[in-house]
């Protein structure tokens, strides 16, 4: 089954066309995959194959990421305004999310005021970070590399974190799927690095997620760390913490087949 590559405009993104990757049959409940910041879509291409069984399967990308329009005008709230414009479109508000990073953020805080929301999946959302970790992390994605040929700028993609468990196969897939041409010729990653200096919502009171809830944490993650993760899961309702062992932050490029088996334990009852 091939992904199917879609278009969505809706009044709740104004102004702006939202690519999403699409899995699976329509008329089952919608599972939306969020990517992280500098991120795309297809950082769930390896994953959606096994969920589309029982999943219609959406991985959106953010505007200023992938395939979406790169508007100018950058705004605190829009990544949240793009799933609200995906799931109109749809016409479904009764999902399962699932968020990595930056796009956990964004379900969270989506979930906190559609209690609709089936289920919420969290992957190493960010939770006692040192400042500096955070930082350097930032400052890493802002700089807009380019390189001089397509194939250069694939060999030097990296994952920000290091994500040194993920496979090289793996690596360059992602690579080649986020790659682009620039206006000069060179090649460069397909995300706008501005979109780090605009701030993110305030995170909302986890006691008003009244949908079940995994949290799922690398063990080596220095973004989520333990004590917060523990600490997280007792503030909301109902909720459940996965550890993955040795995986760092973006623990669904370093340990698929335990991620995917959570997801699936977690979602399969939701669907």
């Amino acid at each position: 089954m091939k992904a199917t590559s879609r278009y969505f405009e809706s009044e709740r993104a104004p102004g702006v066309r939202l690519h999403a990757l699409c899995w699976g049959n329509p008329d089952h409940v919608p599972l939306v995959l969020l990517h992280g910041g500098g991120a795309n879509a297809h950082w769930w291409d390896h994953l959606a194959l096994p969920l589309a069984a029982r999943f219609h399967v959406v991985a959106p990308d953010f505007r200023g990421h992938g395939r979406s329009d790169h508007p100018a005008n950058r705004t605190a709230g829009a990544f949240n305004e793009d799933l609200e414009a995906i799931l109109e479109v749809l016409g479904r508000s009764d999902v399962v999310l699932v968020g990595h990073s930056m796009g956990g953020h964004v379900a969270l805080d989506h979930a906190s005021r559609h209690p609709e929301t089936r289920g919420l999946v969290l992957l190493d959302i960010v939770g006692g970070a040192r400042s500096r970790t955070r930082r350097i992390a930032r400052l890493a994605l802002s700089l807009r590399r380019n390189y001089p040929s397509r194939e250069e700028a694939i060999a030097r993609y990296r994952f920000l974190p290091p994500a040194p468990l993920a496979s090289e196969e793996l690596r360059k897939a992602i690579a080649s799927a986020s790659t682009r041409e620039e206006p000069d010729g060179r090649f460069g990653f397909n995300f706008d690095p501005h979109w780090f200096t605009v701030p993110s919502r305030p995170r909302p009171p986890l006691s008003t997620v009244t949908c079940p809830v995994l949290l799922i944490r690398g063990e080596a993650s220095e973004m989520l760390l333990r004590g917060p993760a523990e600490t997280m899961v007792e503030e909301f309702p109902n909720a459940q913490l996965c550890e993955i062992p040795a995986a760092g932050h973006h623990v669904q490029i370093e340990a698929p087949g335990a991620v995917l088996d959570a997801v699936l334990d977690f979602a399969s009852p939701l669907a």
